[in-house]
């Protein structure tokens, strides 16, 4: 019986001593080998194809005839994917593996990793490199086994609640709980857990979990700026802030452009309240968000690098803290400049975001921005597909260890932008791969976001039949209706 999609397969030693074997590899008869692991390896498709990196219905279409393996790259996958041992490499017409080179794997070969880590999705394909392409054409995700698990090709649909922000809106359009009615004093120390909960459930993209912790945490902090003073209350409204500003970036993933604005604007009163110059360019960067998603670009570069310039000067030393958020601002300056297609600008601000990464030395999420050398390179895959340059887009994004981004909402994104640009250069199954594995990575990033429900769309509009054909089953898989 075929095995579930997320075992890994154990081929029999005895599989590469067989006679049709051996000629369906000297034949490079890709459909009958792939048949042959089914019989005696008792593989599903979907196993074979997350091994070898080829959707389930490429696999379908191998095995019946209708499609031929024919590039180098391809066989090396399924060399590597399935473990041939040198003796099938070579009867496959493919090199033995070399000392220090990626050796195959057999399935029943414990000293080496079953699961590789994610950081091996990023691969060079050098069957696409043309040195006359001007697009430079180099490609980025390459699943090596079962590097993302089960989800990535299984068709079987997950049941997720869905993120429904209408419980934001009372507590954003109307006043803070009457402070008498509270059961005990607002506290503190509390408030701020709650807050960092808050922020860790949003980098998770937790979004389902994290609508109903909201909307009591903004109550009770706005109750907490009438009822403390002092030190307290100034911490009250810098806690406020934060939180306003998690609410905003939820509501503009979920496109109420509306009721972000209204969190964002609560974000920021809350940060002047607060004293904190740190606070109030934490502030800018989700003022610049909204003003970015509802289209005022112009706005959006001058905010972000006004206040960039402001927190520069307010600061009478940099903090780690306030550089991550220093360069934060000037990150989400570049990606608006870059939607205006002002490249210039945006390439300034990405270089000064860059000096600030270098300071800053790490990327240690400080104030919540996960800003560092990483995550500017991660900014630069997104300016380079919104300015048109795929190319450009997947070779930064290439050198980027999955590894090193501990955010989860920031690894999703980084894999969506990357299946944005093969989108935009035509490699449908790399887009499609790449879109995987962003719902395998953030589950609700890709099924709560319409902006990624409309990249899928534009998948299978574009796509042809063969991959058009998956698309359409992942579409069905997270909730997407045409």
């Amino acid at each position: 019986m075929p095995g579930r999609a997320d075992d890994l397969i154990q081929i029999p030693a005895s599989l590469w001593e067989r006679p049709e074997v051996i000629a369906a590899l000297r034949n490079r008869d890709i459909g009958r080998f792939f048949a042959l692991v089914r019989q005696y390896a008792g593989a599903s498709q979907t196993q074979i194809g997350i091994a070898c990196v080829l959707p389930q219905g490429k696999v379908s279409d191998i095995i019946r005839g209708v499609q031929q393996v024919e590039k180098l790259e391809v066989f090396e996958r399924i060399a590597n994917g399935l473990g041939l041992p040198d003796p099938a490499r070579i009867s496959l017409g493919l090199a033995p593996c070399r000392p220090g080179s990626p050796r195959a794997i057999s399935p029943g070969d414990t000293s080496a990793p079953q699961v590789p880590s994610a950081s091996g999705l990023f691969t060079l394909d050098e069957g696409d490199r043309q040195e006359d392409d001007p697009v430079r054409r180099r490609t980025f995700v390459g699943l090596t086994g079962a590097t993302m698990a089960s989800a990535i090709l299984d068709g079987i649909p997950r049941t997720r609640p869905p993120a429904d922000a209408e419980a934001l809106a009372p507590v954003l359009t109307g006043h803070a709980p009457d402070a008498a009615a509270l059961e005990t004093p607002p506290n503190i120390r509390t408030l701020a857990i709650a807050a960092d909960d808050a922020r860790r459930q949003y980098q998770a993209c937790c979004y389902s979990e994290l609508i109903p912790h909201l909307s009591g945490l903004l109550g009770r902090l706005g109750a907490a700026c009438q009822l403390l003073d002092g030190d307290e209350q100034l911490r009250a409204f810098a806690l406020s802030a934060d939180v306003h500003h998690v609410a905003a970036g939820l509501l503009l993933k979920l496109d109420d452009r509306g009721l972000a604005a209204v969190a964002a604007d609560r974000s920021m009163r809350a940060a002047l309240a607060s004293q904190d110059p740190v606070t109030v360019g934490a502030s800018a960067r989700i003022i610049t968000h909204t003003l970015m998603d509802g289209g005022h670009l112009a706005a959006a570069v001058t905010t972000a690098s006004s206040q960039a310039q402001r927190l520069d000067h307010d600061v009478a030393a940099h903090t780690p803290g306030s550089l991550s958020v220093y360069g934060a601002l000037l990150l989400r300056g570049a990606v608006a400049a870059a939607q205006r297609d002002q490249r210039d600008t945006a390439y300034d601000l990405l270089a000064e975001a860059d000096d600030a990464a270098r300071r800053l030395g790490v990327d240690g999420n400080l104030r919540w921005t996960a800003f560092g050398p990483v995550n500017a390179r991660q900014h630069r895959v997104n300016i380079a597909v919104t300015l048109g340059d795929a190319g450009t887009a997947v070779d930064v994004a290439r050198g980027i260890d999955l590894r090193a981004i501990t955010v989860t909402e920031r690894k999703a994104s980084l894999l969506i932008d990357t299946a944005r640009a093969f989108l935009q250069w035509g490699r449908h199954e790399k887009a499609y791969i790449a879109l995987r594995a962003a719902e395998e990575t953030a589950p609700e990033e890709v099924t709560g976001r319409p902006s990624v429900h409309r990249l899928v769309r534009d998948l299978i509009t574009s796509a042809p039949p063969s991959i058009r054909r998956d698309a359409e089953q992942f579409a069905t898989q997270i909730g997407i209706t045409r």
